[in-house]
């Protein structure tokens, strides 16, 4: 795991080696054993290295061919390196390293190598010769990949910063992705909140030269078809995908181990490991306290049935109020969530792991999510669509007076939709902040059009994506959106904040292909995730698969009004001064959340705390 920097196009800029430089230093926390920089006719290549496979010198980056013509920086694992280096028995290899095999993948296949690569990743590929750079992006987008087309010049790397630390380009807010920050806690690619920068999407590469700049779509979660019916098949199918991906990636030259929270998809992984892999493992709960609402007994219950070599950390509220600040200045982009997952990786590393497990992925996939009951439970009553929307929205409206909250408002907002379709109803249940809010707070009457509405517009162009079963398509909505723009970015940027790679094998493409073709009775039949948890039903505890679904919550309302009223004011207010936004609506809704306002929750207000204090950081204007 490592981090990645490059120019292409240096005519007009002789200290490209300069720059990129400064952007390796800028990732200098995600690659911490080595650096390294080439030179190319049109192009500059910098690499920041963690080394996990061949730990050995040789194995540093950047990768330049025998012949000099081929030249390679590469952020990620490729888990079938070894598989793959068996199929080019004409390239001398000269070490052990999976990076080694994706230059020599590239240079025989060019990009039909990436249909042939089961891993994560991110990279840019050099061919001195003909003086074509490509860019590519995993399919699932688990590893980041960001740039910046500035003149003549296209800057690129693993994080944002690294890219401002290029000089490349002002520091100026995308006033654009705004209204997608303030609805969703987050901004979806290909924008970021940097007017400029943009974000390479994943199953996607990019391919520069001097004529053109063109981007092809390689892959779809839907690529694979299947038509296993049978339940048993069904779960057969499962168990031999999952518990392959996981084998695979446990290929490490350094200390592994596994989160776990002790709900299904962490436990499964860490079950399947010790009973049908047989490797020994340490495993990890970060717990706030032993209250009704911590998770810690049940990792217990699960690490005792395995015999793991348990580490449970109990974080005191002073130790975790301390190390705020740090955790918000390892935001690479500001997000509603991210300190959480930074608690969770500094400890791990703490205890000597460079790499870890993670369950992320199982609630995609098969359904473990509120918002797969919720859409086909509105969509069943689409007879409410026959009232005139006059009386719809009245009764609405005294939803809101005798149950005020944000549920209420989001029925509203379903209430008075002009289609219960997945386009239509998926953007309000993934909401953070309504739109009438948004609007006050950014000071206009109009906004931008909803980027997840257009996400899901986008996928429905696709023929196929609209036969695919309906759980199916909520699943791939989720991935596009909140796993791949919350979940995952915020998981690489907290986790590489302290050199540990994560590792996720629910998003082995393999088993997301194949899990995108389960007909809806067979993947939510009576409860959510009950395929798989069948499929591995002599693995999972009962304790475990009937206990109720939690995370890891800390006290953000408590804290924000007391301990951290200072620290979220301070920002608030700098926020409200900025020309980006409404200052009295700003604290107005500061206000509200302090005097318990049903419709102002701590979650409504955090991702501004987050935003401003990520803005003074990197000097946004």
């Amino acid at each position: 795991m490592c981090g990645i920097t490059g120019i292409y196009g240096l005519e007009q800029l002789p200290d490209g080696a300069k720059r990129v430089h400064r952007m390796n230093d800028r990732l200098a926390h995600r690659g911490p054993d080595a650096e390294g920089i080439h030179e190319g006719k049109n192009v500059v290549l910098g690499h920041r290295r963690l080394s996990i496979i061949d730990l050995s010198d040789a194995a540093n980056q950047p990768w330049i061919s025998q012949d000099g013509r081929y030249s390679l920086v590469f952020n990620g694992e490729l888990y079938n390196f070894k598989e793959l280096r068996s199929q080019l028995p004409d390239y001398s290899f000269q070490t052990e390293s999976d990076t080694e095999v994706v230059l020599a993948a590239l240079i025989q296949w060019g990009m039909a190598a990436l249909q042939k690569f089961n891993g994560m990743f991110a990279l840019a590929f050099w061919d001195e010769r003909e003086e074509k750079l490509w860019l590519v992006r995993d399919r699932l987008g688990i590893k980041p990949l960001y740039y910046a087309h500035t003149g003549s010049s296209v800057a690129f790397a693993s994080e944002v910063r690294a890219i401002l630390a290029s000089e490349m380009l002002d520091r100026k807010l995308s006033k654009d992705a705004l209204a997608d920050y303030l609805r969703y806690q987050t901004v979806h690619a290909p924008d970021t909140l940097v007017d400029g920068i943009k974000m390479l999407l994943p199953g996607t590469y990019m391919e520069l030269n001097d004529a053109e700049i063109s981007t092809s779509e390689y892959w779809k979660p839907w690529q694979q078809y299947h038509a296993d019916k049978d339940p048993i098949v069904v779960q057969k199918g499962i168990r031999d995908r999952l518990t392959s991906a996981v084998e695979e990636r446990l290929v490490s030259d350094v200390p592994f181990g596994a989160f776990l929270s002790g709900g299904i998809d962490s436990s499964l992984i860490v079950g399947i490991i010790r009973e049908r892999l047989d490797r020994p493992l340490d495993t990890f709960n970060v717990s706030f306290d032993e209250s009704d609402f911590s998770e810690a007994k049940y990792a217990r219950m699960v690490a005792e049935r395995f015999g793991t070599k348990h580490h449970e950390i109990l974080l005191q509220p002073k130790t975790l109020m301390e190390s705020l600040p740090e955790a918000l200045a390892s935001m690479d982009h500001p997000s509603g969530d991210g300190p959480n997952t930074w608690i969770v990786s500094r400890e791990t590393k703490r205890q000597g792991i460079t790499m870890a497990l993670s369950g992320l992925g199982g609630d995609e996939l098969f359904a473990g999510y509120d918002v797969f009951k919720r859409i086909p439970y509105v969509a069943d009553r689409h007879w409410i669509l026959s009232f005139p929307k006059g009386l719809r929205a009245l009764a609405g409206n005294l939803l809101q007076r005798y149950r005020p909250g944000v549920p209420s408002a989001k029925t509203k907002e379903i209430l008075t939709a002009d289609y219960y379709d997945l386009k239509h109803l998926y953007p309000i249940f993934r909401k953070v902040l309504l739109d009438d809010r948004v609007a006050e707070l950014l000071g206009t009457s109009s906004l931008k059009p909803n980027r997840v509405k257009e996400i899901v517009v986008e996928l429905e162009q696709y023929h196929d994506f609209g036969a695919l079963p309906s759980l199916s398509r909520i699943g791939i909505s989720e991935m596009q959106s909140y796993m791949q723009n919350v979940l995952l970015r915020d998981t690489d940027q907290m986790s590489m904040a302290h050199a540990l790679e994560v590792r996720v094998p629910f998003l082995d493409h393999r088993l997301v292909e194949y899990a995108m073709f389960i007909s809806d009775p067979v993947k939510f039949p009576t409860s959510p995730k009950k395929v798989l948890i069948d499929s591995f039903r002599d693995v999972l505890p009962s304790e475990i698969v009937d206990r109720p679904k939690m995370g890891f919550v800390l006290p953000w309302e408590h804290w924000m009004k007391h301990e951290l009223k200072a620290f979220c004011e301070e920002r608030l207010v700098l926020l409200s001064e900025t020309e980006h936004f409404n200052g009295k609506a700003v604290m107005d809704m500061w206000q509200r959340f302090l005097k318990g306002d049903p419709m102002t929750t701590w979650s409504r207000i955090w991702p501004l705390v987050a935003l401003s204090d990520w803005m003074q950081r990197n000097s946004i204007e």
